[in-house]
């Protein structure tokens, strides 16, 4: 599929467009179905998808490796994060309420920002685990 030029165009014109996609379904989840987990499958798709046009080694260039590891640590963290804060600010671990003197947009914020590190985590473990795979093919080629 790397020499196929029509396939490569309308990668390059779709791929936005599903990462577009993602992050509407990360900033909708507050107020619809979707959110952090969705979002990182839809993201990590997007990705996987670019490797299956353009090749392997050209995804770990647009996303090496340290990255996808360090996504998987940095979404737990920012996870942990909100949690931590709830505590810091009074409340119980991710009491969202407290995060923001109405607690209505405390709420909010906290939500928001729980989605963003299950999403990150999410986007991670796929790509890390199309990765692997991907790496284990070559290995029972050889």
């Amino acid at each position: 599929m790397k020499n196929d030029l029509i396939l490569r165009v309308i990668a390059k014109m779709m791929i936005p467009f599903i990462l577009l996609f993602a992050l509407y379904v990360q900033f909708h989840g507050d107020f619809g179905p979707g959110g952090g987990f969705q979002a990182g499958v839809i993201l990590a798709a997007g990705v996987i998808f670019y490797a299956l046009i353009y090749g392997l080694a050209d995804a770990r260039k647009v996303v090496p490796e340290p990255l996808v590891e360090s996504m998987m640590a940095i979404g737990v963290l920012i996870y942990a994060g909100v949690g931590l804060a709830g505590l810091f600010f009074g409340g119980n671990y991710l009491d969202y309420f407290v995060l923001d003197p109405n607690p209505v947009h405390g709420q909010h914020r906290g939500i928001f920002w729980v989605e963003v590190g299950v999403a990150t985590t999410v986007a991670g473990v796929m790509l890390k685990i199309f990765y692997m795979f991907a790496d284990r093919s070559k290995v029972d080629e050889e």
